[in-house]
């Protein structure tokens, strides 16, 4: 299988590796078939992102498009960082072999995760923002 540079940059040099602490909000997704857990945690001050970091248990793939798409979403606005798509992540990584395209998705999905959870916590409405796909259950979340 071949990576690009960037992808293994970012694989063996991972930005942005850690939690926030009260972060603004907190996502987490998994794909159970390949393994892959990620869990991105935003800071959110006057609508910007102000820091962003991220856990993620899997491949090589999946620590490369997480870090890269904390490194993506520092910076911006709210909305901004919902036009971080899995292609933007990809193209940023110079693309993915094509039995890693999922990866990408993991980590679009773990930043709209978060975003929803600062929403939730908030009492806001996110345009174009939709419920997690993959719904952590009551109990995970309350134990947090």
């Amino acid at each position: 299988m071949e990576y690009s540079e960037k992808v293994m940059d970012y694989f063996m040099n991972p930005r942005n590796v850690g939690e926030i602490e009260n972060a603004s909000g907190v996502g987490q997704v998994g794909n159970m078939k390949c393994g892959d857990i990620m869990k991105v945690y935003l800071q959110i001050e006057d609508g910007k992102i102000v820091d962003a970091k991220f856990k993620t248990f899997g491949c090589g793939a999946a620590v490369a498009t997480s870090s890269m798409a904390t490194e993506l979403v520092k910076g911006k606005s709210i909305q901004e960082a919902l036009e971080v798509t899995n292609k933007a992540v990809m193209e940023a990584l110079d693309g993915l072999p094509p039995v890693k395209v999922h990866c990408s998705c993991l980590a679009e999905e773990a930043l709209r995760a978060a975003l929803w959870d600062y929403a939730q916590k908030n009492n806001i409405v996110i345009d174009g923002l939709e419920p997690p796909v993959n719904d952590i259950d009551e109990r995970h979340h309350q134990a947090e």
